[in-house]
């Protein structure tokens, strides 16, 4: 019988690479841009 593949696991590793990505994108925002600081939802 064939181990099915870990859904869950991909999907936790797809999430937190989302994660990093947009965290280092709003840290590279904030570094740039200073003189606003609004937060969007």
């Amino acid at each position: 019988m064939a181990r099915k593949p870990n859904y869950n696991y991909e999907k936790r590793q797809k999430e937190l690479a989302r994660k990093a990505k947009k965290e280092e994108k709003r840290l590279r925002k904030s570094g740039e841009e200073k003189t606003t600081e609004e937060e969007d939802g």
